[in-house]
């Protein structure tokens, strides 16, 4: 029988090498794998962890694995999972990477995208159905969900939605119980454990560090911007593409806006976490080493909020207050899930064709135990037989 750490190492890996479509579509991965496939831990303690990883900047389905890892083997599997899942993704843009600095140019990869995405909507659509009802604990949270959902369609920021959702659902309980008073000791706690608050200050002193340093192009610095880039950003891919721009074109005039662009486009077609864009910029600017620092620079944060925050879930069952802090998040995730789901969907499914991949997929998912991975590969298949097939 495989060890824990051996389960974790290898699962890690296949997600890494075939994990498209972002942090909603991974979250929904992992979710088969570990609750429904392997019955690692329940929905419950899924779903915490989901929120521990939105609360904190970073890569959210990288701290999702490392989370996860920990569960299942400890700390070796608290650094298992997190290398395993980032280190496919970073080979793969390496090569790419390469390929465009002799090239000039990035590799085709729309149509083998189309038919992907097409099954990773099914994919997240599915986990949605699995876990909204775990996470909607009674009315409070139904409401709170659904006013989520509807304001990330808005446009309201993410963690505005996350922390106003936790924050609510623990006053609301908190005074229901004559505690108001006592809500205030989460945020509290959260800062002094090291979660958003001290990791912005940590991030102000990188930045104060490194805004005194030569403009010329040297390792050193490549390795703070990333790691400041790691300790402070929340949201999407459009968040990274800024913080990338500011830094790399505007400030230190290292790299052009379509060498940006191009390697936000790497990190979004390629498997695994986005934030290996900065494995790309590395590259071309420093070589090997430079992808391996930047590499290491973006994701190190990640691995330290986990350490940091992990520790605040084992409470949760003595801390009513920590408790419906996280329903709040838990249910607010979800609705944020939904909400890319739905802009994923409009902007994917445009013909007919497409839209019978996802229904095919999502009805194969409910009704059999195919693996998801399976349907990715298929779903990869239809992509490239349109490009290329006659017709």
């Amino acid at each position: 029988m495989s060890s824990p750490l051996r389960e974790v190492t290898t699962l890690f890996l296949r997600l890494g090498l075939t994990a498209f479509g972002g942090p909603a579509a991974h979250l929904a991965l992992m979710h088969e794998q570990v609750v429904r496939r392997r019955r690692w831990l329940d929905d419950a303690r899924f779903l915490d962890l989901v929120g521990l990883a939105n609360l904190v900047p970073g890569p959210n389905s990288t701290e999702l694995a490392i989370h996860l890892g920990r569960e299942r083997a400890g700390w070796r599997g608290f650094a298992a999972a997190g290398v395993a899942f980032i280190a496919p993704a970073m080979l793969i843009v390496l090569g790419l990477a390469w390929l465009y600095g002799r090239y000039g140019a990035l590799p085709q990869a729309a149509s083998l995208l189309e038919g992907v995405k097409a099954v990773m909507i099914a994919i997240i659509a599915q986990a949605l159905w699995t876990l909204v009802p775990k996470a909607v604990k009674g009315p409070l949270t139904g409401v709170v969900g659904a006013a989520a959902l509807a304001l990330a369609l808005a446009g309201v920021h993410e963690i505005a939605l996350l922390f106003g959702a936790g924050l609510l659902v623990l006053g609301w309980r908190a005074g229901r119980h004559g505690t108001a008073t006592a809500m205030f000791a989460l945020p509290v706690a959260a800062l002094r454990a090291g979660a958003p608050g001290t990791a912005s200050a940590a991030a102000a002193t990188v930045a104060a560090a490194t805004a005194a340093v030569a403009v010329p192009f040297n390792l050193p610095l490549l390795f703070l911007s990333f790691l400041k880039i790691g300790a402070v950003m929340y949201g999407s891919g459009y968040v990274l593409l800024a913080f990338l721009r500011a830094e790399f074109v505007t400030r230190f005039g290292w790299l052009t806006e379509q060498q940006v662009l191009d390697a936000v486009a790497v990190g979004q077609i390629t498997p695994g976490p986005l934030f290996t864009a900065a494995t790309f910029i590395g590259r071309l600017l420093g070589g090997v080493p430079g992808a391996l620092l930047a590499t290491l620079g973006i994701f190190l944060p990640s691995f330290v909020f986990v350490a940091l925050t992990g520790p605040l879930l084992r409470g949760r069952e003595r801390s009513p207050l920590l408790g419906a802090f996280l329903d709040g998040v838990n249910v607010a995730a979800l609705g944020l899930m939904a909400a890319v789901t739905w802009q994923l969907g409009r902007s994917v499914l445009v013909d007919m064709p497409v839209a019978l991949v996802t229904v095919i997929s999502l009805v194969l998912l409910v009704r059999t135990r195919i693996p998801s991975l399976g349907l990715l590969a298929g779903g990869a298949v239809f992509g490239l037989a349109r490009a290329y097939l006659p017709g």
